[in-house]
């Protein structure tokens, strides 16, 4: 029998891998493998296919497994942590699930733009401490709304935030047409912006210290897409300085996250669960089981 493995933390899709003749193995670990974990796990249960999490699928682990790692299912929608090269060199099929995600995602950049224009952390901090504060915070709807990466998730950020009665402009490297936004080059939309939320793909650094230092007083950043867009340690000095009065992050360029953002009363941070809403969370596991099916079908495998 083909054995298949998942990597996630937990999944609730095996059943789907099961009725198509699969030995399904969990994650041992139950958590984000290692390299070194996960090339251990693999060389003993030599899986045909993955429904993997973030654990390193670096050239070392697909070419120490390329006797047996036939495809690789992302669960979720970033493939940041797979070689995708060498994946390709080594004739391995990759998946990822970009759908299911949006929804969560979206809603989620919405609460930390609220929370950090609320001061919501604050305020709950101030009280369990003994406080009774009431901070000033303005309104996200009397705000422009800047997207960066107008795809999948920032066209439903965009929505919501028309719903709440902002002005949103949009910036994608792709041209798109939305009569409901402005689309604008980067530059113009982080001087125009009282807050600028990240939706773009890849991994590289977009906003430096210098497109930081041009954003506009006082605004808010959020990022809900990858961690190493942001200069981290820029952002930081932009919070303490006023020059930017906060910020929402679910990503970091490393996780978990324990740098200097933690200190810092005006940034919201939650540890990468843009995608953890049970209903979106459940299709995804089914997405990415299905295909997985797909591409052992495909590789001749079943």
């Amino acid at each position: 029998m083909t054995t298949v493995l998942w990597t996630t933390s937990s999944f609730g899709a095996a059943a789907t891998l099961e009725r198509a003749g699969l030995a399904v193995r969990p994650n041992p670990m139950k958590r984000k493998l290692t390299e070194d974990e996960a090339l251990a796990l693999f060389a003993e249960a030599r899986p045909a296919g993955l429904v993997a999490g973030l654990e390193p699928l670096t050239r070392r682990v697909l070419e120490a497994s390329r006797a047996h790692l036939k495809v690789v299912s992302r669960c979720g929608t970033g493939l940041d942590n797979v070689d995708l090269p060498a994946a390709r060199e080594l004739g391995i099929r990759v998946f990822n699930t970009p759908d299911a995600p949006a929804p969560a995602v979206a809603e989620l950049a919405l609460a930390l733009m609220l929370a950090a224009l609320r001061r919501v952390a604050e305020g709950d901090r101030g009280l369990r401490a003994g406080r009774w504060e009431r901070l000033p915070g303005g309104l996200l709807g009397a705000r422009t709304v800047g997207v960066v990466g107008y795809g999948r998730v920032g066209r439903r950020v965009a929505a919501l935030c028309r719903a709440f009665g902002s002005t949103v402009l949009a910036h994608d490297p792709v041209p798109f047409s939305d009569a409901a936004v402005r689309a604008v080059g980067l530059e113009e939309l982080l001087a125009e912006a009282d807050v600028v939320t990240l939706h773009a793909a890849g991994s590289g650094r977009l906003l430096d210290a210098p497109r930081l230092a041009r954003m506009k007083k006082g605004a808010v950043l959020v990022n809900t897409a990858r961690g190493g867009l942001v200069d981290e340690e820029a952002l930081a000095a932009a919070l303490r300085s006023g020059a930017l009065s906060g910020a929402g992050l679910d990503v970091f360029e490393s996780e978990p996250y324990a740098g200097p953002l933690k200190d810092l009363p005006n940034a919201v941070l939650t540890p990468h669960i843009g995608s953890a809403a049970a209903e979106c969370r459940g299709r995804m596991e089914l997405e990415a089981a299905e295909n997985l099916v797909r591409g052992l079908k495909e590789a001749g495998i079943l």
